[in-house]
């Protein structure tokens, strides 16, 4: 695939920051960071100019990230240092760390595809002025070829399954039933079969974050798929439904960052792609799109997907990120091309020990 236009792909639930030049490519919904400054906007959850705490409608961590006169302090439009977002009991994991394991990582994923596996296209390729234009400007759908003897490997086929044990709409509890926990132990059961998931394990094991792997698949297990509430009910969510899956909150599409999920749908006529404005550098898989597309009735304004990634390669390094730089930009290199991927945590719920779930996740340009 070659280079296109770099231009960064935003998540939809993540507001664009006030600021075209911050660093800080997305921003939580319930946060401030990021977007002090920003224009009153009635769909947001909480708001960070100067006059929500004249309304009273202030997001909690106003005050932290802009201070008394609304000025951007957030931490995430510095570079990060190699120690944030880790106690001093653990060994730091540096920038330089990051980009050698996720090498290794990029080197060990045998199950991706290979060239010949997916045959994309593309088409059009929209500005950043053109995000808010809801016109399919791409009449054929994205995916012109992929093979499925890919989704019979293990991996694949246990993550599939993941897939449809979800409704979309936030505000409505999911019913996880005994065939859905089983489902989630055979997926985490089969990528820690992999060099993948070995690796990073043997990694945070060095890091003092894990002493067992058993310690590692429980955390993985209530990090991913504990849920939580996006809307007003009790357990509507949880991270790998966010980001695997995709929901659907306030009109539109929310998460739904994988290119498995895209495709399968895509070939049901439940997804219709729109245009593109980002195409990673890579000329092999996995590789990374900025991409727009509606999902049965709901419009993703502008989100972003690896393709061609294996299930275990994705789930690592989401996994990786979220554990070495939680809630900021994690950058990596594979296989000579850097590239970022943010992370927010869940911050209105916890699990043992007051462990954070994940928020979400997804791929932008370095």
């Amino acid at each position: 695939m070659a280079m296109l236009r770099s231009v960064t792909a935003e998540d939809e639930e993540e507001m664009e920051p006030a600021h075209p030049d911050s660093t800080s490519l997305y921003t939580a919904p319930d946060s401030c960071r990021g977007r002090c400054h920003e224009r009153y906007n009635k769909e947001d959850e909480c708001h960070c100019n100067t006059k929500c705490e004249k309304h009273h409608n202030c997001c909690e961590d106003y005050r932290v990230h802009c201070g008394k006169d609304g000025r951007q302090m957030d931490a995430a439009s510095r570079p990060a240092h190699a120690t944030d977002g880790f106690s001093s009991s653990h060994d730091s994991i540096t920038n330089e760390e990051l980009l050698s394991i996720s090498e290794q990582l990029y080197k060990v994923d045998h199950n991706k595809p290979q060239k010949s596996d997916i045959t994309l296209n593309p088409q059009y390729l929209a500005s950043r002025s053109e995000t808010t234009d809801k016109d399919d400007q791409s009449p054929e759908p994205l995916y012109t070829y992929v093979s499925e003897k890919l989704f019979s490997k293990p991996t694949y086929a246990s993550f599939i399954k993941l897939l449809d044990n979800y409704q979309r709409m936030t505000g409505q509890g999911e019913a996880v039933s005994a065939e859905h926990v089983k489902e989630q132990q055979n997926f985490l059961r089969e990528v820690m079969k992999t060099e993948v998931m070995k690796k990073l394990y043997n990694f945070l094991n060095k890091k003092k974050r894990y002493s067992t792997q058993e310690e590692f698949v429980s955390d993985l297990k209530e990090m991913w798929f504990g849920l939580y509430s996006r809307g007003n009910d009790e357990g509507d969510s949880s991270g790998f439904e966010h980001i695997f899956s995709g929901e659907v909150k306030k009109g539109k599409v929310s998460g739904f960052h994988n290119w498995i999920r895209f495709y399968l749908l895509e070939k049901q006529g439940l997804v219709d792609y729109y245009s593109h404005n980002y195409n990673g550098p890579w000329t092999s898989y996995p590789d990374v799109l900025g991409l727009k597309f509606e999902w049965d009735g709901y419009v993703k304004q502008v989100g972003s997907a690896f393709i061609g990634s294996s299930p275990e390669f994705e789930f690592g390094l989401y996994t990786l990120c979220f554990i070495a730089r939680p809630g900021k930009m994690c950058r990596l290199s594979l296989g000579g091309k850097q590239l970022g991927i943010q992370t927010y945590t869940w911050t209105k719920s916890t699990y043992g020990n007051d462990k954070k779930y994940i928020a979400t996740a997804y791929v932008t340009s370095a």
